[in-house]
Order: C-alpha cells, then sequence, then structure tokens
C-alpha cells in the first residue's frame, strides 16, 4: 500500500489535524484486528483494567517531563513530518483530547520511519523507524513509569540502557570475571534482534508484571504500528522498531529471559543491549555451555542465535563493545580492539580531507568535538603509546591540509614568513614539487605549523585529552 506525504502531513490522534487522518484502509484494518491483535493467545484482556498504570502515565508532570525528555533529545521528525519545535503549539491546543483518546483506548500510533544507518560491515545496515514527535512523547511516558517497575527485576550483570550503569561498567565486570579465571568466553550474536523479537512472546513477560489491560493494549499498538519505507506502509507483525523512547526498556525486558537464566544456571555474564558475553574457565566448559543455551534462545525466547557470528574464543581474541584485553603487569587489563582503532582512522580522515571544502576553523571545532567524545568513551582503556602515534598521524594530515591551500607560491611564500621561516628558505620551499602527503612531514613545515601552533588554530590533540580524563 502506497502512502503519500501529503497523507503524512494529514495524520493526527485524534482524526483532526495533521497526526492520525488515516486513509480507509488502513482504518478498516485497524478497528478490525485491534482487538485480535492484544488478545491473541489469550495474553491479556485488552480492556480489564487492574492496575492504575495508565493513570501515572498520563498524570501531568510525566507528560511534561517526557516532553522535555524529547525535546532535549531533539532528533528528526516521523512520517508527519512535525519538527520538535512544533511540538508545544500542538500539545497546548490538543493535549486534553490526545489523552482522552489514549484513555478511552482509541489510540492508534503513526507508523514510523525507516531509516538505515551504515554498520561497520561493508554493506550491512541498521535499520532505525523514527516515530512521530507525538508518539515519542508518549513512549516516553510510558518508558518513565515502567522503567521504575522492571529496575527491580533485571539483571546486575545488564548495563545498557539502565540509570547509572554505562558501557564502561560492563568492561569493569568483563575484567573482573577475566582476572577472576574465566579466560574462555562465548561471544554470543542475536541474528537481527530488534527485527525478529516475537511480539506475542513480549507480550506475554510484559503482562506478568503490568496488570493494566489499557497499558498492554498501548504498547502493543505501537509493536503493530507499521512502518513506511520509501513512502510505501509496511506491516510489523514482529520485531521492536529500534529508535523510539520505548524500545531500549522493551529489549531490556525480554532479554532479562536470557539473563534469569543463564543466572540459575550458575554462569558469569555480561550483557549491554542484545550484546552478551559469557564467561568460562575452558574452552570445553565454553562450547557445552553454548549448545545448551541456544535451545533456550531459539525455543523459549524464540530469537535466533547467528551461528556464523557466535564464537568460543579466549578472553584476547574477542571484542566487546570496542573494546578487548590483554595481560601485562600481573594482571588482565583493557585495550581498544584493533577494529576500533582503524574505524576512527577512517573517521579522522574524512575530517581531515584535502577537499572536504571546511574552513580551519570548521574542521578544528569538528576534530575537537569527534576527539573528546572518543576519548572520553575508551578512556578506561590502556592507550597512551597508541593516542602519541595517532597524534603525530594527525598533525600531519593537518599539515598536510594547510600546504594544499597555500597552492599558489606566492602565498606560500607569504605564509612559511608569517610563521617565521626566512624569506629565500621560504622561496625554495614553496617551489618544491614534492606531493602534499610527503611535504607534510618536512622540517620546515613541521616547524612552520608545530604543535604549539596547531594549539593556538584550535585544534586539540589525543593524547592531551586523554591525559586529563583517563581512568585507571
Amino acid at each position: 500500500m502506497n502512502v503519500t506525504r501529503s497523507e503524512y502531513k494529514d495524520r493526527q490522534p485524534q482524526n483532526k489535524g495533521y497526526l492520525q487522518k488515516v486513509s480507509a484502509e488502513q482504518k478498516e484494518y485497524a478497528e478490525a484486528s485491534a482487538h485480535k491483535r492484544i488478545t491473541e493467545n489469550n495474553i491479556t484482556n485488552t480492556y480489564l483494567s487492574t492496575d492504575d498504570l495508565l493513570k501515572k502515565i498520563l498524570g501531568k508532570d510525566n507528560l511534561n517531563a517526557a516532553f522535555k525528555k524529547v525535546k532535549s533529545n531533539k532528533g528528526a521528525g516521523g512520517i508527519d513530518e512535525m519538527e520538535v519545535d512544533e511540538l508545544l503549539p500542538y500539545l497546548r491546543e490538543n493535549r486534553e483530547q490526545l489523552i482522552q483518546t489514549i484513555r478511552d483506548g482509541k489510540y492508534h500510533p503513526n507508523p514510523v520511519r525507516r531509516v538505515e544507518i551504515p554498520k561497520e560491515e561493508k554493506g550491512k545496515v541498521r535499520k532505525l523507524g523514527i516515530p512521530t514527535v507525538v508518539d515519542r512523547v508518549i513512549q516516553q511516558a510510558i518508558s518513565q513509569i515502567l522503567s521504575p517497575i522492571f529496575e527491580t527485576q533485571f539483571s546486575e550483570y545488564s548495563y545498557g540502557f539502565r540509570p547509572k550503569r554505562s558501557a564502561h561498567d560492563a568492561i569493569n565486570q568483563c575484567q573482573r570475571n577475566v582476572n577472576e579465571g574465566y579466560k574462555y568466553v562465548v561471544d554470543m550474536d542475536l541474528e537481527k534482534f530488534f527485527d525478529t523479537v516475537s511480539q506475542s512472546k513480549l507480550i506475554e513477560v510484559l503482562s506478568r508484571t503490568i496488570k493494566d489491560g489499557r497499558v498492554i493494549s498501548l504498547i502493543h499498538k505501537y509493536l503493530r504500528a507499521g512502518v513506511v519505507v520509501r513512502h510505501k506502509f509496511e506491516e510489523t507483525e514482529v520485531g521492536v522498531p529500534q529508535g523510539g523512547p520505548l524500545s531500549p526498556l522493551l529489549s531490556n525486558i525480554m532479554l532479562n529471559e536470557l539473563d534469569k537464566e543463564l543466572t540459575a544456571r550458575g554462569h558469569k555474564f555480561v550483557r549491554y543491549a542484545d550484546d552478551s558475553m559469557i564467561f568460562c574457565k575452558s574452552r570445553k566448559s565454553a562450547e557445552r555451555t553454548l549448545n545448551n543455551i541456544i535451545p533456550f534462545i531459539e525455543g523459549k525466547l524464540f530469537l535466533k542465535v547467528n551461528r556464523d557470528k557466535t564464537t568460543v574464543a579466549r578472553y584476547k581474541e574477542v571484542k566487546f563493545l570496542g573494546f578487548a584485553f590483554y595481560w601485562s603487569k600481573g594482571e588482565y587489563r583493557v585495550r581498544i580492539h584493533p577494529k576500533s582503532i582503524s574505524k576512527m582512522k577512517h573517521k579522522i580522515r574524512g575530517l581531515t580531507s584535502r577537499s572536504n571544502g571546511w574552513g580551519n576553523e570548521l574542521r578544528a571545532n569538528k576534530l575537537k568535538q569527534y576527539i573528546q567524545g572518543w576519548i572520553n568513551y575508551f578512556r578506561k582503556a590502556d592507550m597512551k603509546g597508541l593516542m602519541n602515534q595517532t597524534d603525530e598521524w594527525m598533525r600531519r594530515r593537518i599539515r598536510m591540509v594547510y600546504w594544499k591551500q597555500w597552492k599558489k607560491i606566492k602565498t606560500r611564500i607569504k605564509m612559511l614568513m608569517h610563521f617565521g621561516i626566512e624569506k629565500q628558505k621560504a622561496y625554495e620551499f614553496a617551489n618544491t614539487r614534492k606531493g602534499y602527503w610527503r611535504i607534510s612531514c618536512s622540517p620546515i613545515l613541521s616547524r612552520t605549523l608545530n604543535n604549539d601552533t596547531l594549539k593556538k588554530l584550535g585544534y586539540i590533540f589525543f593524547s592531551d585529552y586523554y591525559k586529563q580524563v583517563r581512568v585507571n
């Protein structure tokens, strides 16, 4: 079914305005199948409210907090093309009607807008689903109420998308496990996790805790809202759309079932979102663990294990969240995985490209933002030597950019003299026929654009920032 852009603009939650005016075909399908979807497999009674969670979700303070969160996160609009800046006036005008529609069980979320983000593997993409900004507020409001409830059930060894937990905490636990002698790892890969989640199983798990059928119904509607791919509507009978405020919580609720099973079996593990590692003391034990856990994952959770990517390996052979481990000074320590280093250098090459057309100030700012973000994430790792080497290479690329900008001989002479090179030397050097990369490591250019000069021009270096934020 094709859905035009003009239809997107006309959608509105209360069937007037611009968020939920659907085609007759979609409306008929939604009304005919709404009850069937929620009550399939006798999971729950949509119209039986045994708790008052919905009231809390729709409470004024909770909705205001949800709005502020969505606004601060910014982000692109959904299929209706409403932007975050348009959200406040819309909610002021339609808030009460929107709340009543949800309370009456008549609200139908919009389909998400498909966006594809390239993965590290060549040719692979991560499929994101971008909800409308109104749906993002509602999802955020649901998440804010449900998260504290489920937090009490979650494992202490899961770290992704949870308050006061981070990738660093996950890596610290991995390091502790290895230092305790668990040197073999089951590196678990769930194939297309977000795209393959069984919605019936997820609703079953949710219903054990959530006794307000209206909340279960609303969540199921979000799961089944569909996706628009290149202006074409597609149903979503399986999976959890990755990209909305609710999807991280739902994924953790689903995978907490795996966490509980691993705990019951006495395994040491670390999970961050859908990335899991199980730690064992021998290869034989790790292989047995993998063979025994696959039937549970595929037969009970209805998820698929990617056997090509799931491996049993020694600790130093695995990559987890971009990190790796090595032995040094009597203990197992953390380093950056070579693939993460290659990815970083690829990014730096783009930021210091000779032909991207950026001005020097913009380039320096973009490099600064990237370096600070990268170091803040990887600061747990031992990388002093790596950062020094990376700085030397990056400075050479920056000098190469400047030399290209000084393309004319006259300009080169002028700039070299400006930075303290005597006239004769400047004239000789400006007339060189050496290539840009070769020139970038020459003594004269290193003297002209030395480290202090580059800092004055706004550039920062990996090694300097690493020293500031290093985590021991």
